[in-house]
């Protein structure tokens, strides 16, 4: 799931581009140096921090990041989804098993009434698919890990 089109972060990215660029050619230049290996060294961060300044929620192989928090999967026990009444927004949390800390320095959003998870992000109704989240949850997620669907009336798995 990615945040909504922010021309901030596009233009940021295009800077970067054309910054790395420039710098390689002025060093090609400047001192008889490839500059295509200024570009190709530069490419995986550029395309970090714009995945980090678009991804709100994401989980691989390797863990999970809600927001700007990556947590590994043996912090996790339960993925809730939550669709508050009349909003243009689903909610996606993440609950987390006891014991288990959000690291220092992240921002955590404040509690919504919809969504019992302490660790959440909001997502565009439309981009939001539920089948699609539980057939990556399958693939990536181990089995312990549950899907649950928070409604009004209470909790249910989701299949």
């Amino acid at each position: 799931m990615t945040r909504p089109f922010s021309p901030q972060d596009l233009a940021g990215l295009w800077g970067s581009i054309l910054g790395v660029v420039a710098l390689a050619l002025l060093l090609g230049w400047a001192l008889d140096m490839k500059g295509g290996v200024v570009i190709v060294a530069a490419i995986p961060f550029i395309s970090s921090w714009f995945d980090s300044r678009r991804v709100l929620f994401q989980f691989d192989a390797a863990g999970v990041r809600v927001a700007d928090v990556l947590l590994p999967w043996n912090d996790v026990t339960q993925f809730v989804v939550a669709t508050p009444e009349g909003g243009e927004h689903v909610l996606i949390g993440v609950r987390l098993r006891q014991g288990a800390t959000v690291p220092a320095g992240t921002g955590v959003r404040p509690a919504h009434p919809a969504m019992p998870a302490p660790l959440h992000v909001a997502v565009q109704r439309h981009k939001f698919d539920l089948a699609k989240m539980l057939t990556k949850a399958r693939k990536y997620a181990p089995s312990r890990v549950q899907v649950v669907v928070a409604e009004p009336t209470g909790e249910r798995v989701a299949s």
